[in-house]
């Protein structure tokens, strides 16, 4: 049973790292997690990112340990009571992945052995069908978009909506996500606001946090769902399409 937090991002507007998703965090988590396995492969300083990510999870009552700091990436995944990976580059994040070879075995534990995940902005973009939709500079290569799969769909966090005041004259998030649905085989895309989170247990999907999100299906309108919606339709869509 799949148990995931998908959660746009790891620092709002007037909060520190985590701040405003800890209580999200702690119910997720609860008591039957001691220790949570972080991956800092986004960003290239991993020692001090590893060092925010502990005290904000000390802080929750949780011990933290970094896969980089382990002598071998594919055993710590192995021995890991749930897996947190945090924000940075996209495509940084998905080489390393791919580069310790971690890619099958964490969707082996997350789908197969009910391991929790919990993403933040980048750490969320991978944990989708493919790295097509983020907003991120393709800094370094990696061997495929293709990224853990751990739902049927792609999401694009820190989705901003257009500034009708704005004279930048740029295309807007919406477009590029229009742009994306012009090729047949694109899934549906969940833009999440600053401070959305999409909660999943097993076959249900719960949109949560403290703002809305809003739904791009390739050929309909776009649909906006507030915090409470059941989202689980999502989790069916090779299904249902």
């Amino acid at each position: 049973m799949r148990r995931l937090l998908l959660i746009s991002n790891s620092t709002l507007h007037g909060s520190g790292y985590l701040e405003h998703c800890k209580d999200a965090i702690k119910d997720f988590l609860s008591d039957q997690v001691k220790t949570v396995l972080f991956i800092p492969y986004a960003l290239h300083d991993r020692d001090n990112y590893a060092s925010s990510a502990r005290k904000a999870y000390t802080e929750m009552g949780y011990g933290l340990e970094s896969i980089h700091e382990k002598p071998n990436a594919v055993d710590a995944v192995k021995q890991a009571e749930a897996i947190f990976i945090g924000g940075g580059n996209t495509f940084r994040l998905l080489k390393t992945l791919y580069d310790e070879k971690v890619i099958e075995i964490i969707r082996q534990r997350v789908l197969e052995e009910g391991v929790p995940y919990i993403g933040s902005s980048a750490g969320t973009n991978v944990a989708t069908v493919s790295i097509n939709t983020t907003n991120d500079m393709p800094i370094v290569f990696p061997p495929s978009f293709q990224a853990l799969g751990l739902v049927s769909f792609n999401i694009n966090p820190h989705y901003q909506d257009p500034d009708p005041n704005s004279k930048h004259m740029g295309e807007t998030r919406e477009q590029r996500i229009t742009q994306f649905h012009e090729y047949e085989d694109a899934p549906p895309v969940l833009a999440i606001r600053e401070g959305c989170i999409l909660h999943v247990e097993g076959d249900k999907a719960t949109l949560c946090g403290k703002n809305d999100a809003r739904l791009f299906i390739r050929g309909k309108t776009p649909e906006e769902f507030q915090p409470g919606a059941d989202m689980s339709f999502l989790l069916e869509w090779k299904k249902s399409s």
